[in-house]
């Protein structure tokens, strides 16, 4: 999802201090929000850097490091994303997933501020421009995926995502009745060591970069 301030859950109410439904120090909230918007930045410009032949080559050992990851778990409806401003582009991974008789679904945003649905996708679907001009399938029920492979602009230690700022992946997954398991994958440069994370923030249970699979640290 496209939206650069990097916005909680929830509307922001400085009155009550009260943050994606959550109580937080407005200057705390100011000084994550001023941090994370930089790193992105700096973070657009490396993925922007990439020659096509560098972005392609990475792109691949990702979805090598990534397949063996899918194919040690038990599932049937899997959600990716359609690739914007760089991000690695898993479409060659999509339609090997659908020729496996997987459910491959799309997030699609059907209004700003609210959680995402998801629609199948199959190679050849009909697609339409989505909020922010992103392709989305243009018809097909919603479904609840069961893993959810979400593209990093960065990751912090513990896992923590920094996404494009819009907070649509944290409320999605809070919204759901069951938590999927997510993945979150991306090129080697987007490690960082701390994304500060804020309560409402939902941390990735696994993370697949270029270079292989990431463990998490403990005890920092």
């Amino acid at each position: 999802m496209s939206q650069d301030d990097d916005l909680p859950g929830d509307p922001v109410c400085y009155a009550d201090m009260l943050v994606g439904g959550f109580v937080v120090d407005q200057e705390t909230f100011r000084d994550v929000s001023r941090f994370r918007k930089s790193e992105r930045s700096r973070l657009y410009e490396k993925r922007k850097g990439l020659t096509s032949t560098e972005r392609a080559v990475k792109t691949a050992a990702l979805i090598d490091q990534l397949r063996p990851v899918l194919e040690a778990i038990d599932y049937q409806r899997i959600s990716l994303y359609w690739p914007i401003r760089g991000e690695p582009d898993l479409r060659p991974l999509m339609t090997e997933l659908c020729n496996s008789g997987r459910t491959v679904l799309l997030p699609v945003v059907l209004e700003k501020q609210t959680p995402l649905v998801f629609r199948p996708w199959q190679p050849g679907c009909k697609m339409v421009r989505g909020l922010w001009n992103i392709p989305v399938p243009e018809e097909g029920s919603s479904q609840v995926p069961e893993v959810v492979i979400a593209p990093l602009v960065g990751v912090d230690a513990h896992f923590y995502r920094l996404g494009n700022g819009g907070g649509y992946y944290d409320r999605t997954l809070a919204s759901l009745p069951a938590k999927p398991l997510t993945i979150g994958i991306g090129f080697a440069f987007c490690s960082l060591n701390s994304i500060f994370p804020m309560p409402w923030d939902v941390p990735m249970d696994k993370v697949v970069l270029d270079t292989g699979p990431l463990e998490v640290e403990q005890g920092k």
